[in-house]
């Protein structure tokens, strides 16, 4: 059978959908206008403010769901980049995504928005709205395979203490891996990554994620387009450097749960672990998603001068469809 769309008014877009370790990722392809914008920030700026439409009928049901994660390929400023890319969510446009860059990677290579692949490993230059970040494809016999990438600096920002409604004073270390996150052991709250039931970890880093936007102040050395908290992750507490994988939760946007370890949460965390001396550069730590199960590994690189590292992150994405979306004009 055949199956043509009937003759419909109202936008139609094309997607291709993957995941990282459970995490969806629907790559938008084709039907979004043309977003103006000099730099990428001002585009992310201009789809808030007059496209967002788009993105509530991509990530939303009845077409998606609560959890769903997109990402729109645009033309960048830097000549270096083979991509531009904005993200978003169920409340809106992130500036960084480490499970979205990973399945990015292998969508830029398969779909050959870079030059000629090359083995055993593809350089992909992704320009996301916190910096380039630089992918490496695994490809062989015209097969893409694992992706590992390095993250704009990563630095920790403070640790304090913040007074969460119901929970009283609890004590916080904020990072910054392509966003802002607020890190808090599970314990804390009697709660554990692995076995606590989802909507009790989602409500106590929700409580967190809102006293901390409430009472700290963020601020970026780049842009404060870049300088709000993104969400909250719960740790298992295991900071210090073992061969044994560290759990992780990670609760973001509207209490948005992350199956993947969360590629922006690693960085951050790896950049925490290195400024709490707790991990060396190039040790290799193990992360796992308390809600799946899914593996990323990370380790800090060196960062010039600074009292930042780049923190590299590798994982494997999957494809899982392509599809066809319409909203018809009186739905």
């Amino acid at each position: 059978m055949d199956l043509q769309l009937p003759p419909h008014e109202g936008p139609e877009l094309s997607v291709v959908d993957m995941h990282t370790g459970g995490e969806p990722l629907r790559i938008i392809v084709s039907g979004y206008p043309s977003v103006p914008g000099h730099t990428l920030l001002s585009k992310r700026r201009y789809v808030r403010e007059h496209l967002d439409h788009l993105r509530r009928v991509l990530m939303f049901e009845p077409r998606g769901h609560y959890d769903m994660y997109g990402a729109l390929v645009v033309d960048s400023e830097l000549p270096d980049a083979d991509l531009g890319v904005l993200f978003m969510h169920n409340e809106g446009y992130s500036t960084m995504c480490g499970h979205a860059v990973i399945a990015l990677g292998r969508f830029a290579v398969d779909y050959k928005l870079v030059k000629e692949p090359q083995s055993p490993e593809t350089q992909v230059n992704i320009h996301c709205p916190c910096g380039l970040v630089k992918a490496f494809v695994q490809y062989s016999d015209s097969h893409t395979g694992a992706v590992r990438f390095h993250s704009v600096p990563a630095f920790a920002f403070a640790t304090v203490t913040v007074t969460v409604e119901g929970l009283g004073d609890i004590t916080v270390d904020i990072s910054y891996g392509g966003a802002f996150y607020a890190f808090v052991d599970a314990q804390t709250f009697g709660l554990d990554v692995n076995k606590s039931r989802t909507r009790d970890l989602v409500d106590a880093a929700t409580a967190v994620t809102k006293a901390v936007k409430a009472q700290v102040k963020l601020n970026h050395p780049v842009s404060d387009d870049l300088a709000f908290l993104y969400g909250t992750i719960l740790t298992d507490g295991k900071d210090e450097y073992s061969s044994e994988p560290t759990s992780n939760v990670c609760v973001f946007a509207e209490a948005q749960v992350d199956r993947s370890p969360t590629g922006s949460g690693v960085t951050a965390r790896v950049a925490l672990q290195f400024h709490k001396g707790l991990i060396a550069l190039n040790q290799t730590r193990m992360f796992q998603s308390g809600a799946t199960g899914s593996k990323f590994t990370g380790r800090a690189t060196v960062c010039g001068d600074f009292k930042a590292v780049v923190v590299e992150v590798s994982g494997q994405a999957f494809y899982t469809g392509v599809s066809r979306f319409v909203q018809e004009a009186h739905d």
